[in-house]
């Protein structure tokens, strides 16, 4: 007797409007190479909103590092740059759903090392 192959349930991916990119960095060792990545960044991607510097730790980020949030639309153009130009930063990007755990974490994308993050400090979605 042979049985159907259980259905997944998945998101949606068309569901993804924004993702973030966090560019980390080493404030006395590296930040040179990540001021030349952003200001990259913000160049050649005029859409995407690069955010303030954080020297010091902020949310579940345990490394200094600022955002970038762009919109979906950008994925395509913007993450075979970023693989590229990343200048041996490690970045992680994500996308934005309605659970922040999920996004750092099952749905992450990791350029270089995956980090330890503070998970604590995060909103879980619905189950």
């Amino acid at each position: 007797m042979s049985s159907a192959p259980a259905k997944i349930t998945a998101p949606d991916p068309a569901a993804i409007t924004h993702y973030h990119a966090h560019i980390y960095y080493e404030p006395a060792a590296t930040r040179q190479k990540a001021a030349r990545l952003r200001d990259a960044i913000a160049a050649a991607f005029p859409e995407a909103i690069v955010g303030r510097w954080h020297d010091e730790l902020v949310g579940p980020h345990l490394r200094s590092m600022y955002q970038v949030a762009f919109p979906s639309t950008m994925l395509a153009s913007f993450l075979p740059w970023l693989m590229l130009n990343r200048e041996g930063l490690d970045v992680l990007v994500h996308p934005l759903t309605d659970d922040s755990v999920a996004d750092h974490t099952r749905f992450a994308l990791w350029l270089g090392t995956a980090l330890p993050l503070r998970l604590d400090v995060l909103r879980r979605g619905p189950r």
